[in-house]
Formats: C-alpha cells, structure tokens, sequence
C-alpha cells in the first residue's frame, strides 16, 4: 500500500527484527562493543537486557552476521520456556548434531564430541538463547555446565544471554552464584533519547528510498518520541502507522496534527484489544456485596483474610467465570457480629453456638478449596447468581459438571450470603 505509493524498496519500520536496518544509536553502539569484548574474551558467558523492543534481537543479528564463518559456528535458540533437558535438545538440533540421542547423558556427550572436534578445526561455538528471562533454574544450570567444558585448556564455547529486565533479578539469586562469576560483559541496553529517536527514524527511512515524501517536521519527531518514549519498536508501530494514514488521506507532509490523529486512534484500538472489562466487573462485585448489620452487641468479630486458593486443576466452571475476585472492603471487614451464645444453647435461627461454629468452619473450607472466579459472581443475589453461574457454564462449552459439584457450589454462594448477612460467629470460640 503505502511502500508502493511513496515509492519505497521494502518497508522502512517493520516489527520485525532486522539487522539490516540497525541504527547504531549511543545506547546500541555500547551494546555492541560489549559484545565484542566478550567475544574476545573466548569464554564464559555475555549477558544483555532490555526493555521490550529495545533492540536485542537486532544487534545479535548483526553480531552473527559479521562472524567470520570460518573461524565460528553459532546457533540461536529462541524458544526458551523449557526443562533442562530440552535445553539440551534444542542445542543440539541448532547445532545440526544427529538427533539420535534420546537420553540426556547421550545428548551430553554428542555436543562435547561436537565442541572436541570444533577445537580440532581450530573454530568456536557461540550459544545465542533469547528471552533468557523465560528459562528455569535447572536450565541455566545446565547451559552453566556446559561453559564447564575444556579442551586441552581451551573453552570451546560461549554463550550469550539476551533478556527482559526482569532476568536480572533471575540472576541474582543465590542458586545461580557460579553462573554470575562466569559472567565476563553485561550490558542493559534502554531507550533511544529525543536525538536519537529522530535520527533512527531518517536512516530507517533512507534505507529504503525516502526522498523526503512524505516530509517531517521538527515538531513531528518531538511528538514521537513523546508517545514511543524511545523505544524501537513502539517508534515502528507509530511510524508504519503515519505512513498509512498519509497514504489513505493522500498527505504528503506529516506535523503535529498528523501524529497526534494517529497517535490517539492507536491508543483507542488499543484500549479496544485490552478491555478492561475484567476491573469494571470487580469494582461492581465489591459494590454490590452487602455489609454486614451493624448490631448494638460490643462482641466482634476477627476480619476474614481471604487468600487466593491455589487450585491445581481449575474446574471448567471456574474458567468460564471472567472477573477476579477481591477481599471484601476494608470497612466491611470489621462487621459486628451477632452475640454467641453459650455452648449448647439454641439461638433463634434454631442452631446451637457450636452448630453456628461448625457451619462457618465448613464455609471457610469451601472457600479455601474453590478457584477465585467463583466469587465474581456475588454482585447479585444469591438466587440469581446460582442461575446466572449455571447459564455461563453452558454458554461457556464447558465440560458438564457432576450434580454434586453443582450443589456444592449453589450451596457455597448461599452459605456465604447467609452468614455475612447474620453476622459471623466469633471463631476463637472452641
């Protein structure tokens, strides 16, 4: 559309990553040079973080592609939320080794005769694993072992980690102490600044044949950077969206007015995409539970800490439950309960104190084993909601719950309605 009306050879900012494109602005000519330091260093391990977008990818690529074939071989692995042993796996088939091996020792031993034979070549390997912040400890500690491996004194290989921000704190844990000494250059590369951000949007735009059509204005590139914040990728996004709109509206010039059009309609289709639907619904269900009744009785009662149950398998009528549920407000928790009576005693809704106790104690277990969801379904009445619960879990395609398990859920919501309503027993009693 647009590449062919502005007469561009190729498309000026795709999202996706691209080494040809590389600008090499303050903050990724740092990068580099710390990449070639550790590649000079022939062992251990070169680590680099970064936001989002910020460019990693994209400097790996055009590290790799400088490498002098003869001298190193190099493989890129990419998916990296694996077990230790994948790791491995995923290793050895970038590296084209025989995938024969099916036990883990095997795979082991196939990528050290591989890193023994490279050292007879005279050649290194390089180990790229993107999106670090993704593997698990055992992972880390397998590719650690691997650094472990020495020919005749010489460390046949290196790998290079590339991470969000958050691997940083992964690496700083205690476990991976032996890791983090093999660490040789680290880098954490940030956003481009106003300058830059200009700059990077001009050679993107010369690489492919911009002879100023469609023109900016100064005060374009500020506004850009107002709304990318710098980073790369989110500056694509924009840009490649500019382009659209100069074409679908026949601009030949892009100010202020432009940017701040498409700008706004990107964080409307945005806003659409990430509905947050969910929190309205949550700030509805904390409206709509009733408070307790406030009782002239001085006894009350300990406030009720709900804790997030951990399920390890939730119930399909768990998913089909969307809103998240909440503690109940901080000025409902400290409702007045209604007095106890002494043990053995019938009070007026014909349970005994120590019958009120039980019932309570077995509410507080059916909250304790049901997923969340469950209770975003409180807004309504408890009848209501019973139906409401049934209906969604058909509508849902869920698999068909067991009478029981209906029961016991219509039986939680009244439970939970009736005795906040009543007022709850006071639990210390035993």
């Amino acid at each position: 559309m647009f590449t062919e009306h502005f007469n561009f050879s190729a498309q000026p900012f795709q999202l996706t990553p691209d080494h040809r494109f590389l600008f090499e602005s303050n903050e990724h000519s740092r990068a580099i040079a710390h990449l070639k330091y550790g590649l000079q260093q022939n062992e251990g391990f070169i680590v680099v973080t970064g936001e989002v977008g910020a460019g990693k990818t994209t400097i790996i690529g055009h590290l790799r592609e400088s490498l002098d074939r003869h001298k190193y071989v190099s493989t890129t692995i990419v998916s990296t939320n694996l077990k230790s042993e994948e790791i491995l796996r995923m290793i050895s088939a970038g590296l084209n080794l025989s995938p024969g091996a099916e036990d883990k020792a095997s795979i082991i031993l196939e990528i050290e005769s591989f890193l023994h034979d490279c050292v007879r070549r005279n050649k290194r390997c390089l180990i790229f694993v993107d999106e670090a912040q993704n593997l698990s400890m055992d992972a880390l500690e397998e590719l650690r072992m691997l650094s472990n491996i020495h020919v005749s004194g010489i460390a046949p290989v290196q790998l290079f980690l590339l991470g969000q921000p958050q691997f940083r704190k992964t690496l700083a844990s205690p476990d991976l102490q032996q890791l983090r000494q093999r660490v040789i250059a680290s880098y954490h590369l940030g956003p481009l600044n106003s300058e830059d951000t200009k700059k990077y949007i001009l050679h993107r735009l010369h690489r492919v044949g911009w002879i100023d059509r469609p023109s900016f204005t100064d005060a374009s590139f500020d506004l850009i950077y107002k709304y990318t914040e710098g980073v790369p990728r989110r500056i694509n996004t924009l840009c490649s969206r500019i382009l659209l709109y100069c074409y679908l509206e026949d601009l030949d010039a892009i100010d202020s007015e432009v940017i701040e059009t498409v700008a706004q309609d990107l964080e409307q289709e945005f806003a659409q995409v990430l509905d947050d639907g969910g929190d309205r619904n949550v700030e509805a269900a904390e409206a709509s539970i009733p408070p307790a009744p406030e009782t002239s009785s001085a006894a009350t009662s300990q406030p009720i800490a709900f804790e997030t149950p951990q399920s390890p398998e939730p119930s399909s009528v768990a998913a089909a439950q969307p809103a998240p549920i909440v503690a109940p407000p901080a000025q409902e928790q400290h409702a007045v309960a209604a007095p106890i009576a002494e043990p053995g005693t019938v009070e007026a809704s014909g349970l005994t104190a120590e019958g009120a106790i039980q019932r309570w104690r077995h509410v507080i277990d059916l909250i304790e084993s049901t997923p969340v969801e469950v209770f975003a379904q409180l807004g309504q009445s408890h009848h209501e909601k019973a139906s409401a619960f049934q209906e969604s879990s058909s509508s849902a395609g869920s698999e068909k719950k067991s009478g029981s398990d209906t029961r016991t859920f219509k039986k939680l919501l009244l439970l939970i309605l009736e005795e906040y309503l009543k007022g709850r027993p006071n639990l210390n009693h035993r």
